[in-house]
């Protein structure tokens, strides 16, 4: 008999824990209590479609008791179905409704689908958000390197979450403005004298155009002075010219080289042509001789001619004047 009892209490606690699992009766009474009116079949239900009751239960009474009375429970259970974050996209609809900011149900879930944190946009869009940009490097048109950081003040854009640029475009914008600035700039000076001048330039852009952020200001940090690259370009620029200049130099000294070993060849050409002349001319001398062409009386008066062509020669040479 006791241990029918013990099966009998066991099987009654099972079947109970079964039925406040599926038929969550307290927190059918919290909701009651908050003046949110859902039936216990509803509850149910949820448990059916496998929807957590607490998230949807939870959520309709914080909406109701902010007073946003055109949240329904099958609007949060299809979010739910969805992905969406439930909870999330109350807070941010209660946030917003608390800052006076225009945000419907149907923009936070889909702002909430879209990937993005719906209730930190809600914040955002309360307390602007400081973004800290990368160093940014520009040149002035004086050739000076400076090396520039920002800090941008964004608001969120409600309207634009859904298919709008995220911080990394604005940045990039941000960066592309601050080069553009710069390098109009006639010398870093001015830069350095007045940095405003870049957020006001900067600013007349509209560069949260297309994104999910409003650009409320733009100040510059820090402002560092870089290289000159004017100069670093000028040296470049000789350094090459240089190199041209000696290529070419080189070049024409090759050409004289070569030219001058073809005038040495060519030289020796003619020396050894010479020379072999030279030794053609005893053997017509002697053919000469024996032919009867050429007696011993000519080739006396020729000797004579070559000697006295000779002694002029080296009396029209200068003489070398003795050392003292």
């Amino acid at each position: 008999m006791e241990a029918i009892a013990l099966l009998l209490v066991f099987g009654i606690i099972v079947i109970l824990a079964i039925f406040f699992y599926f038929v969550p009766f307290l927190l059918w009474i919290s909701a009651q209590v908050s003046g949110v009116r859902i039936s216990l079949i509803q509850l149910f239900l949820m448990r059916i479609r496998k929807v957590p009751p607490q998230i949807i239960v939870r959520g309709m009474i914080e909406a109701h008791k902010a007073g946003l009375k055109n949240i329904t429970r099958d609007e949060l259970e299809a979010h739910y179905l969805a992905g969406g974050h439930v909870e999330r996209v109350v807070h941010a609809l209660v946030s917003a409704s608390k800052a006076n900011i225009d945000l419907g149900f149907q923009m936070a879930t889909a702002i909430d689908l879209a990937g993005r944190d719906v209730f930190e946009a809600v914040q955002m869009s309360v307390n602007p958000k400081v973004i800290d940009t990368p160093p940014v490097t520009a040149v002035a048109k004086d050739g000076i390197q400076l090396i520039a950081k920002a800090r941008v003040t964004v608001r969120a854009n409600i309207r634009q979450l859904v298919g709008g640029a995220g911080e990394d475009t604005v940045l990039a914008r941000v960066g592309e403005g601050i080069v553009s600035s710069i390098g109009s700039s006639e010398s870093h000076k001015q830069v350095l004298e007045n940095p405003d001048s870049i957020s006001k330039l900067v600013l007349k852009k509209g560069l949260d155009s297309g994104t999910a952020f409003e650009i409320l200001s733009i100040d510059i940090a820090d402002i560092d002075i870089g290289k000159n690259i004017g100069a670093t370009l000028q040296m470049d620029q000789a350094q090459a010219d240089k190199n041209i200049a000696q290529a070419k130099a080189e070049e024409r000294r090759a050409m004289a080289i070569a030219l001058e070993q073809e005038m040495k060849a060519k030289a020796q050409e003619a020396r050894a042509k010479v020379i072999e002349a030279e030794a053609e001319v005893p053997k017509a001398m002697a053919e000469a001789f024996r032919s009867g062409n050429l007696g011993i009386m000519d080739y006396y008066r020729m000797k004579n001619v070559e000697a006295d062509t000779a002694m002029r020669e080296s009396i029209a040479k200068p003489t070398a004047k003795p050392e003292k």
